[in-house]
């Protein structure tokens, strides 16, 4: 795979800094049970690494330690993490919002039969991928016959009260664009998704977040196979908006790897641009229980233009 941090740097991104800290996104680890092209994670299922129980411990300190409102969940497919459940159960004991971003085709992986069922019981919040409305777009971007697994598992998680209004049970999906194009409008999108899904398979949802491409792993070595880098790279610079410096999610998101060590945001962690702590190299999470990292300064890269380009992009989908 094609390196894609030496054409992100030097950048002439603005400095930004930290607010308050609102979301841990933790990584529990590259498992997944799909290989999908746009994947910045380069996660797939021969990857073996997974978040030790120990990390897991570090995690939920943190959280009994901090004001942390939302426990952002991610992989690979983290559901895969054997120490997944351990890791909801108790920091909704906490009280802390839970977020699971699932692939959906987990939901019918061997073992995991009663998956929706523990998400459902512990009022877990699933952001569901979901790139496309159509299968021939999503076979093609994350491998056969995904999509209509994914439609069985929205349709899953629809009769347990995901989706359904006044049920409390949050089901948001997510889109990627299939190439080296910036998403569309989020609201007009999601005005599709609603009536194809509902009208094709009985399905609704909460809210669709729309995503941009990033540049780095295997969508950037893609895009450096093909010579189209520095050309979407362009593309992101050119669209940049400054307003949407105030709304990025590194400013109030802390990113945990499967290790346990700490980045602005996950962009980063795939990169390998550690958050900056005091001057220490590469701080853990364990090292920063109690500690308040508002002002914070976060390191920057060309890369960052893919979150602040036309309408924005952050994991809660458009800015804008």
């Amino acid at each position: 795979m094609h390196p894609t941090l030496p054409l992100l740097e030097p950048t002439d991104f603005p400095q930004i800094a930290r607010r308050k800290l609102e979301t841990l996104q933790v990584n529990l680890g590259y498992k997944c049970n799909q290989s999908c092209v746009h994947c910045h994670v380069n996660a797939g299922p021969t990857r073996t690494e997974q978040m030790d129980l120990a990390t897991v411990h570090d995690v939920i300190a943190f959280l009994a330690a901090s004001d942390v409102q939302t426990l952002d969940v991610t992989g690979g497919a983290p559901e895969l993490n054997p120490y997944f459940r351990e890791l909801v159960t108790r920091a909704r004991a906490l009280g802390v919002r839970v977020m699971d971003r699932c692939n959906l085709t987990v939901l019918e992986h061997a073992g995991q039969e009663d998956l929706a069922g523990f998400l459902a019981a512990h009022h877990v919040e699933v952001t569901a991928s979901l790139p496309c409305y159509s299968e021939q777009n999503v076979d093609r971007q994350r491998g056969g016959g995904v999509f209509a697994a994914s439609i069985r598992g929205l349709q899953k998680l629809n009769a347990l009260g995901y989706g359904v209004a006044d049920a409390g049970l949050l089901l948001n999906l997510v889109y990627n664009p299939q190439g080296p194009v910036l998403p569309p409008d989020q609201h007009k999108l999601e005005a599709d998704y609603r009536k194809h899904l509902h009208d094709e398979f009985g399905i609704s949802f909460n809210h669709l977040y729309v995503l941009t491409n990033m540049p780095i792993q295997r969508f950037g070595s893609m895009l450096i196979s093909k010579g189209q880098f520095y050309e979407y790279l362009s593309l992101l610079k050119s669209a940049y908006q400054q307003d949407n410096l105030g709304a990025v999610m590194c400013r109030s998101l802390l990113s945990v790897d499967w290790r346990g060590y700490t980045y602005d945001c996950d962009f980063n962690q795939m990169l390998d641009l550690p958050f900056a702590w005091k001057g220490q190299p590469r701080p853990h999470l364990s090292e920063l229980i109690g500690s308040d990292v508002t002002g914070n300064r976060i390191t920057v890269k060309d890369h960052c233009y893919g979150c602040t380009a036309g309408q924005g992009s952050s994991c809660g989908g458009a800015l804008a």
